[in-house]
């Protein structure tokens, strides 16, 4: 029977993306007092009880988190840099060069792992929404588990924003599979309706989730539910919902603030006031993400700073402080400095000056602009740079310049210039990319198993 149903996932090659497969399995090991649960494809259907007490409980959701931390180190966020104007392969591997170049095959590496890895963190997601009102274990207080749920929705929902802004509308799949055949008839929602479903989730982690308390940021509690809202109303151009939100988290200006120096934020001690949320790593569960961002001898120095980010960097009057983002090794090579080499650096979902700068543009762009409220926003960002205040012409069209440039060289290495250029329409005069490859191709192997495809790649493919 099990070599049936493997033959049967088999031929669907990966149908839903692993969405059918995964089951919980054991836990690895502990990290602090937290317990973290290896989900992996097993060849069979989820068993119903798998969530069944407080321990596979709290793991599922741990293990969501640990999901989120191998998608993002290993090809969200070349995803969100290397097709952009900031960051170049220094090396011949075709899977990168596709992407440095604009020009993605329908089978490339990086693509796909991310593609179907969000929808693998979405269905760990599912198990927990689905499974956990069923727990009945004296250990799994209320409290806890309003909160593992609210967690669970902002991961599911975190995984939907990622996959929209890659690949547009997508599937949206709500329940676990128990049945490989029950797997028909969900065919692509709109871009419009995939953020919904982010927007939708968010807000039921919003009511679930915990009030911030003043240390958690490797968590998601109200703050953070509220701060990705914030993007994906951003990505959605809801532009008043957008600067509600990013409100919501700014006032909370005893928990998060914009850290100084700059460079504080990525230097340990790390979970800083800039963090609204990070992913954590540990001596036992190293970020390798490193590696490719590092000079040589040490890293692979596979992803370069451009010629033209170093010099924004390193222009006082643009950049200020965050001069601090690379560094210069000492055989001449530049790289960035936001990893120490050690496997101990976070990576950051979310920092406060993103909050101001999303602000900033709803203000502009919303039916009634707030010019001198955006050019305030903005000048929190530049202020704790070491920047002077903005004091070029308070127009729409210049103060959107200037915000998009802003975040150019706040988050020169973060997952956000490849996706602010897609979603402004300005993909293709900045970076001269052809339309066809705004979006990421959907895995070719999908394409043509799954019949809700009906044979339909994105545009160009």
């Amino acid at each position: 029977m099990e070599n049936l149903i493997i033959k049967k996932i088999s031929n669907r090659i990966y149908l839903r993306n692993i969405r059918l497969v995964l089951g919980l399995a054991t836990v690895l090991s502990l990290s602090s007092c937290e317990e973290f649960l290896d989900l992996k494809p097993t060849g069979s259907i989820v068993a119903d009880n798998a969530i069944s007490d407080a321990k596979t409980a709290r793991a599922a959701v741990i293990g969501g988190y640990s999901q989120l931390r191998s998608v993002y180190q290993s090809s969200i966020n070349i995803l969100g840099t290397m097709p952009a104007d900031n960051v170049l392969f220094g090396a011949s591997l075709t899977q990168y060069t596709q992407l440095d170049g604009n020009a993605y095959s329908t089978n490339n590496s990086v693509s796909l792992s991310a593609y179907r890895g969000l929808y693998s963190l979405i269905n760990r997601a599912n198990w927990v929404i689905a499974d956990i009102g069923k727990v009945n274990d004296p250990a799994l207080q209320e409290v806890e588990k309003k909160q593992l749920l609210g967690e669970a929705y902002f991961l599911r929902a975190y995984g939907y924003f990622d996959l929209a802004r890659g690949w547009g509308g997508m599937q949206i799949q709500l329940a676990p599979t128990t049945d490989l055949n029950a797997i028909t008839g969900i065919t692509r929602s709109s871009l419009a309706e995939t953020y919904a479903q982010a927007v939708s989730d968010l807000r039921q982690a919003e009511t679930l989730l915990p009030e911030d308390n003043a240390t958690t940021r490797n968590r998601a509690q109200k703050a953070a539910a509220r701060a990705l809202l914030a993007r994906v109303y951003l990505y959605a151009g809801e532009w008043e919902q957008a600067e509600t939100a990013a409100s919501d988290v700014i006032v909370l200006d005893s928990k998060f603030d914009p850290v100084t120096p700059f460079n504080a934020y990525f230097t340990p001690p790390f979970l800083s006031r800039e963090s609204v949320l990070e992913l954590s790593y540990s001596a036992s569960d190293q970020n390798n993400s490193w590696s490719g961002w590092y000079c040589h001898p040490r890293g692979t120095y596979e992803y370069q700073p451009t010629a033209e980010i170093i010099a924004l960097l390193l222009d006082p009057q643009k950049a200020g402080a965050r001069s601090s983002l690379i560094a210069t090794a000492a055989n001449g090579e530049i790289y960035n400095a936001q990893f120490s080499a050690g496997g101990l650096d976070p990576l950051y979902l979310i920092r406060i000056a993103e909050l101001y700068l999303i602000r900033a543009e709803a203000r502009v762009r919303k039916a009634v602009p707030d010019l001198p409220g955006a050019v305030a926003d903005l000048n929190v960002v530049r202020h704790r740079a070491d920047v002077t205040d903005y004091t070029g012409a308070s127009t729409v069209d210049d103060l959107l310049q200037a915000i998009e440039d802003e975040r150019r060289i706040e988050f020169a290495f973060e997952p956000h210039r490849w996706y602010d250029l897609v979603r402004t329409g300005r993909a293709g005069e900045v970076l001269g990319a052809e339309r066809q490859y705004w979006l990421f191709p959907l895995p070719e192997a999908d394409v043509f198993a799954d019949p809700d495809l009906g044979g339909e790649n994105n545009p160009g493919y």
